[in-house]
């Protein structure tokens, strides 16, 4: 698995990481979510990505992977809303209560990576919820602070000389941070983590997408319907379950700036599948040009900003 440099951190990262949204919200069993997560591991994933609010997920990476540790980058998320802890959302004390959970959950003395989950511009102008990052960093209980999040909050943040990682929505199907969030990213020495780096596989049907994401992906089936991409055309001619994640994927990891690229699934299958994809490395910059071509054209002049 390719590895880089993750920005000021320092830490060495796999190009591919892991979100565990999905082990979260569709009630994955834990058998199976162990299987998938060890297989990371295995191969040579060393990022994995969760938050406080993903329901079961860090529970369930505390009981499958906490006895490996070491062999992984952790990174979690905070700030809202969660439900048993009285605090005011981005407050000090939410985040500080948030990171003891998180800690328990995850079976862990110190978090790699924190990252403010999504909160607005002014928030992040304030400084007490970036502060509580900082407060838990020089305690011992994180080693990085930073954002998740995109368009110009996730460039402000970017800004931020106490914020070292940044994870921002990159895409076939979401392509403004490119312009507006890596280059400050690349300026600053920030780790970039592309989330939904697979468009939330926008080209299945919305009735074959588990759970919810049917409707969670289909603002990118909208998108991808304008754009009328074809893998095809780019020289992926594989069935289309094997060509579209392939040339989504290596799309996204062809991004001057992008560490890491998420990917979520519950299928050990896909696991190996994706990992395949990401060992033929990053898509030619002209392939890549072309694509935002294609992007750029569909837009017809409009903002199709990054999607929370």
């Amino acid at each position: 698995m390719i590895k880089t440099r993750f920005g000021k951190t320092n830490f060495d990262v796999s190009c591919l990481g892991f979100g565990s949204a999905e082990i979260g919200f569709l009630n994955t069993d834990r058998e199976r979510a162990a299987r998938v997560l060890n297989l990371l591991l295995d191969e040579g994933v060393n990022v994995i990505d969760t938050s406080a609010n993903y329901e079961t997920s860090e529970e369930v990476i505390g009981q499958s992977i906490g006895h490996r540790r070491s062999q992984f980058v952790l990174i979690s998320k905070c700030g809202g809303k969660i439900e048993g802890l009285e605090s005011e959302a981005w407050s000090p004390r939410m985040i500080s209560q948030t990171i003891d959970r998180s800690l328990r959950r995850l079976k862990t003395d110190v978090l790699d990576v924190m990252l403010l989950h999504s909160c607005d511009e002014p928030i992040l102008r304030k400084g007490e919820s970036l502060g509580a990052l900082v407060k838990a960093r020089k305690e011992g209980k994180i080693r990085f602070a930073g954002y998740s999040g995109d368009n110009q909050e996730a460039a402000y943040a970017a800004t931020l000389p106490e914020v070292a990682v940044i994870e921002t929505s990159i895409s076939i199907a979401d392509q403004s941070n490119i312009n507006l969030v890596l280059p400050i990213t690349r300026k600053n020495d920030i780790g970039v983590l592309a989330k939904r780096s697979i468009a939330n596989a926008a080209w299945k049907k919305s009735e074959d997408q588990p759970g919810f994401y049917g409707g969670y992906a289909q603002p990118y089936a909208d998108r991808l319907e304008k754009m009328a991409l074809n893998p095809a055309q780019f020289g992926f001619t594989n069935a289309p379950e094997f060509a579209w994640p392939e040339l989504a994927l290596r799309f996204t990891l062809g991004q001057p700036g992008v560490n890491s690229a998420i990917i979520g699934t519950t299928s050990p299958d896909n696991v190996m599948r994706n990992i395949e994809f990401a060992k033929k490395g990053p898509m030619p910059d002209e392939m890549v040009q072309k694509i935002r071509g294609v992007f750029k054209v569909a837009q017809g002049g409009q903002s199709w900003p990054g999607l929370r």
